[in-house]
């Protein structure tokens, strides 16, 4: 009987030696990631010291920008599914024209970025603001920020590149160590430049831009030159003289569906808070950018288990190790419900940071922000399990499983957004808990598809 229990348990988990490892990989990821937040909720917490409407339009500003994160995150994981398993095979010149890839098609972003940020930005912001009372101050407050972020667009996408290259190949200090540098940067000017310390200009919103712009531009100044003085194997600008298009067309073909799908889960995001935006005033706004502002120091743990799972998974199929990464998909799964029911537990403990955080709110939006960090809580095992399914999908280049996560859920979220809508008085915090319980289907098609084994693939071997 002992002994059954025994098989039963190494079947789920894998031992001591396999977590720590997965560990080593995802706690830095999970600490840069937790700094990165810690960033936005010190410019949400110093931002909200000037009320709710300032702090709702540098909110829906950040709801903006966030699809253009999204995108170059898409294309960086696209590169970097072949990135990893190539460095799973030790073959330099496979990693080096992923990291062109990513190079070469973030960069044809760029024009879009800078079009939404400094040609068009009211038009796009009033999109989230539609039926909301105080649309037009909430709007002058969002364009003039949403136009000092267009002068960080560039430095964004190196970061980003870099960083996310370095994961890949399972080296992630460097990264950590980077982010605490431009937190530190961010911090200090944010404190600076909004209220006016140490005798600078006193620019409230304006402030918290150029504090983003400075702090944007040392991260990546420090990125090119650890990446100049290291020489990483992925690194080698000449290979843009000599791109493998043949291999571009492969990662285009996986990352197409990567693409579309977090377009598609971007879209039902953007859409919900729009929705959410009108169901009342500034209070309502600033309120929901609060709760999402502390609870991402707790969702920094799904990036630690989808790095954690890719790098592992995608090295042992780059490895040939086909085998292995098929009992490593069944331990990193199970590893994820663990972590989820500890994040949950630490989320409901993060409620009682609202009146400390966010003081100068009104005491409607505290309590709105209280409620969201509750059901955000109830939720967290069931997206760190979510997460690790679609991480084992990508590191085997299976991009359609995401494309059918994300496109089901999608179709079926925003019919019932607007149904809620259109014909409910409930409040934002019970329709964003109703539409967030349809991720259970997301469960059940990842989990068909991860049975069907279509992950399991070897994609350096060309």
């Amino acid at each position: 009987m002992r002994l059954a229990k025994s098989q039963t348990v190494n079947r789920y988990f894998g031992d001591m030696q396999f977590y720590k490892k997965a560990l080593m990989i995802g706690i830095p990821v999970m600490l840069q990631t937790l700094l990165q937040s810690l960033v936005s909720l010190i410019d949400s917490f110093m931002v909200a010291g000037l009320g709710d409407v300032k702090m709702s339009g540098v909110n829906i500003s950040g709801q903006i920008l966030f699809i253009f994160m999204v995108l170059l995150g898409s294309v960086c994981t696209s590169g970097g599914i072949f990135l990893t398993q190539f460095s799973g095979a030790k073959n330099k010149e496979g990693m080096q024209q992923a990291f062109a890839f990513k190079l070469v098609t973030a960069f044809s972003m760029i024009l879009a970025y800078f079009l939404v940020t400094m040609v068009f930005p009211r038009q796009v912001l009033s999109l989230m603001v539609i039926g909301n009372s105080q649309a037009d101050l909430i709007l002058d407050q969002g364009q003039e920020y949403m136009f000092l972020m267009g002068f960080v667009g560039l430095q964004s996408i190196i970061s980003f590149i870099i960083a996310s290259s370095y994961r890949e190949i399972g080296e992630v200090k460097v990264p950590l160590i980077i982010s605490v540098t431009a937190t530190l940067v961010n911090t200090f000017f944010n404190w600076g430049l909004i209220y006016g310390n140490l005798g600078m200009p006193r620019l409230e919103v304006k402030g918290a831009a150029y504090a983003t712009i400075i702090a944007k531009t040392v991260e990546m100044v420090l990125f090119i030159g650890y990446a100049i003085k290291d020489k990483p194997d992925f690194v080698n600008l000449a290979i843009l003289k000599r791109l493998d298009f043949k291999l571009f067309g492969e990662i285009l073909k996986k990352g197409s569906l990567i693409i579309l799908s977090q377009m598609m889960w971007i879209m039902s995001e953007t859409v919900s808070s729009a929705v959410f935006n009108g169901r009342g005033g500034a209070d309502v706004v600033s309120g929901m950018a609060a709760s999402f502002a502390i609870f991402n120091l707790i969702i920094t743990a799904l990036n630690g288990i989808t790095t954690a799972t890719s790098v592992i998974i995608g090295q042992s199929l780059g490895n040939n190790q086909l085998e292995q990464a098929k009992k490593e998909k069944v331990w990193m799964l199970s590893g994820a419900i663990v972590v989820g029911l500890v994040m949950c537990l630490l989320s409901f403990c993060t409620t009682a940071l609202v009146p400390i955080v966010f003081v100068s709110l009104s005491l409607d939006a505290q309590r709105i922000s209280k409620s969201m960090l509750i059901v955000m809580a109830l939720l967290m095992p069931l997206w760190t399990y979510i997460n690790a399914q679609l991480a084992v999908s990508r590191a085997g280049g299976d991009t359609r499983a995401c494309m059918y996560v994300d496109g089901v859920n999608t179709l079926i979220m925003i019919p019932v957004l607007f149904l809620m809508a259109e014909f409910t008085s409930w409040s934002p915090i019970i329709m964003y808990l109703v539409v967030k319980l349809l991720d259970v289907g997301k469960i059940v098609i990842a989990h068909i598809s991860l049975k069907k084994e279509r992950w399991v693939v070897n994609l350096s071997a060309r």
